[in-house]
């Protein structure tokens, strides 16, 4: 089935970390420095501007907004009175920038990294080397209080991405980008991950943002090709979403519904490209089974 799409949002640098919330999808724009928020008509707002780049969003119970600031590899609360303030410093637990992350039901937050300068490296060696080896780092918990701990203890990730959490909040998934697949983790009473195993190899698709649905399947941000993915357990790709002539870096399912899937696109995820101009969009479609559980 062809989807029809439509762009809600024009001249974003590059979008990342989607979630829906209160009528409006926000996300954070990489090089304009901002937190955006768009609804379904269109009007997009500046939510919060910040020094450097933020990345993963997610909100705690009491309504604070937690947002990843990626160069400081800090993450950050802003309070519902308003106060911006350092929640939690992630320079133990991160190597070179934090990226994507997930917010559980009880406000801890699990937070990604690149493990190396991941632009540098392509430029130095091309794409498909960087793919075949390069090195793997941690994931990082949040606790609720900002204490920091590794979130899989002994276990190192091919640049951890995306991420999501089932209904019972029991299990998360995350995509390995430089793996091709995603990866299931069982969630212990304290936070910790364990059982790592493969939900799914994704290849010659990558997983970059991602988001899940009632059924259990998974879609995947491609941002290797214009399109988003919806992948079941196992690796059976059940639907593919085409983005036009422009990869797609993050989903997420929102909407009054559930039903509406959105996605960030943009030229390039190339930092000295992708801030060169605000070339990326927001498109949205619907599709017939809604979001379910983190983010």
């Amino acid at each position: 089935m062809k989807r029809q799409l439509r762009a809600l949002a024009h001249q974003i640098y590059f979008g990342e970390g989607p979630r829906w919330r209160d009528g409006r999808l926000w996300f954070s724009d990489f090089y304009s420095h901002r937190v955006c928020s768009v609804d379904l008509a269109g009007d997009v707002r500046t939510e919060l501007e910040v020094k450097g780049r933020p990345s993963g969003l997610g909100w705690m119970p009491d309504g604070s907004l937690l947002v990843v600031r990626m160069e400081l590899r800090q993450l950050w609360r802003r309070w519902p009175d308003g106060r911006f303030e350092l929640h939690a410093d992630l320079t133990d637990y991160s190597t070179f920038l934090c990226n994507d992350m997930v917010v559980d039901g009880q406000g801890r937050a699990y937070v990604g990294n690149f493990g190396f300068d991941l632009d540098a490296e392509i430029h130095a060696r091309g794409a498909e080397s960087v793919i075949a080896d390069h090195p793997r780092t941690c994931l990082a918990l949040v606790q609720t209080d900002g204490s920091v701990s590794d979130a899989a203890p002994g276990e190192r990730f091919s640049f951890p991405n995306g991420m999501v959490i089932t209904p019972d909040g029991k299990k998360l998934i995350l995509g390995e980008t430089l793996g091709g697949t995603l990866t299931a983790l069982d969630i212990g009473a304290d936070g910790t991950l364990s059982n790592r195993r493969e939900w799914a190899p994704t290849w010659p698709r990558v997983p970059d943002g991602i988001c899940l649905d009632a059924e259990g399947a998974v879609w995947i941000a491609n941002p290797l090709a214009p399109e988003c993915a919806r992948i079941g357990a196992g690796g059976e790709v059940l639907e593919v979403v085409s983005t036009g002539d422009l990869p797609c870096y993050a989903c997420m399912l929102g909407g009054p519904t559930g039903r509406h899937l959105f996605m960030l696109v943009a030229p390039s995820s190339d930092a000295t490209e992708a801030a060169q101009a605000p070339k990326g969009k927001v498109l949205v479609t619907e599709v017939d089974v809604p979001g379910a559980g983190w983010p």
